[in-house]
């Protein structure tokens, strides 16, 4: 329950933070227009009456508001964008008005707040998002490299694409209109660059998978079928603190439940949310596809079990099992594979969790 005197709240933009707080003793409003500068706010805040809590909204300006606020002894929420409400007949926003909304949804506890995550986990965030980013940027560079060979009714029919075999075929091709040679040159040189950049990313990725305090929760997810390293430490970074969750709760989390729209009599469930983190949503729709054949542990399974704790692996071969299961029930039920799989990665969801809260 909010207990402090003053409620605060700030809407805070990249070159002016519009301040407001509300004194709950004497309801006296105060309101200010501050720049971004840390220093400025907490003074702001300071000469309030105290004590005071503070909130502002989450986005592109990132949590280090938060972290000097809360490094000042004060209690700082940021709240979850999507979960803020706003009256349906409100026609009129100004950044004032924001700051003050915030400022009375706090008094109320009416705000929903997400997780701060230390700078450590913020770093490591930032560069899972951008081999994210670099893996988006190498596909959308493949598609333009393949669709201009396509309208030229070049056809590649020697196997699986993006190969060793499959680039060395690419070299070869020559135009004889020089514009299009240099369309093709252009376009293979940003598949090279984009793969590139994905590798280097990799190798970073991997090295700190190895060595930081997302190590062990890394290991423990690669007991489970489609959680490579790669996979695993994004998982770990993105979710944060999973203590957070239940195995039921977090397939909800990242958007893997039904719809619903029910009133009265009528039930309607509808396609999944896709709310919450898409990236890790992708993730496990992907790693859903691995369980779909026969469950025999492979070499590099295995090798990813050594690195694990006992418990781990037999939490982990259970998993794969069930999951490996279900993908065989829903099959009897000539359920559309895409819906299949999405019913898998709900569950696997699950099995996540529970791996990476096991005690090590």
């Amino acid at each position: 329950m909010f207990s402090e005197r003053t409620s605060v709240g700030l809407d805070v933009h990249a070159r002016s933070v519009a301040a407001a707080a509300i004194d709950g003793l004497t309801g006296e409003v105060f309101k200010a227009r501050l720049t971004p500068s840390h220093g400025e706010v907490l003074n702001w805040v300071g000469r309030l009456p105290g004590p005071c809590a503070v909130v502002y909204e989450s986005g592109p300006t990132g949590f280090g508001l938060a972290r000097a606020l809360i490094g000042a002894g004060l209690r700082c929420e940021v709240a979850a964008s999507s979960k803020l409400q706003r009256p349906g007949g409100d026609r009129v926003k100004t950044d004032a008005r924001d700051a003050l909304r915030l400022a009375r949804l706090l008094r109320l506890d009416e705000i929903v707040p997400v997780r701060i995550p230390g700078p450590a986990e913020e770093a490591a965030r930032d560069l899972v998002r951008a081999r994210e980013a670099s893996r988006a940027d190498l596909m959308r560079a493949r598609h333009r490299l393949s669709k201009l060979l396509l309208r030229h009714g070049i056809v590649y029919s020697g196997g699986k694409a993006w190969t060793e075999l499959h680039d060395r075929w690419v070299r070869r091709q020559r135009f004889d209109s020089m514009p299009t040679q240099a369309a093709f040159d252009d376009a293979y040189e940003t598949v090279v660059l984009a793969a590139g950049r994905r590798a280097r990313l990799d190798e970073k990725i991997i090295a700190l998978a190895g060595d930081s305090e997302f190590t062990a929760v890394t290991r423990r997810l690669g007991c489970l079928r489609g959680i490579s390293t790669l996979t695993g430490f994004a998982l770990a970074v993105e979710i944060g603190d999973w203590d957070r969750f239940t195995g039921a709760s977090i397939g909800a989390y990242v958007g893997l439940v039904p719809s619903e729209h029910s009133s009265g009599q009528s039930r309607v469930q509808g396609a999944i949310t896709k709310t919450g983190n898409t990236h890790v949503r992708r993730l496990l729709v992907e790693a859903a596809w691995h369980h779909r054949s026969a469950y025999r542990p492979g070499v590099v399974l295995q090798r990813r079990w050594d690195q694990a704790p006992a418990a781990a692996r037999a939490r982990g071969h259970a998993g794969n099992q069930r999951l490996h299961a279900r993908w065989v029930n829903l099959n009897l039920r000539r359920k559309r594979p895409v819906i299949a799989n999405v019913a898998v990665a709900r569950e696997l969801a699950g099995w996540c969790w529970s791996l990476a809260v096991l005690p090590d």
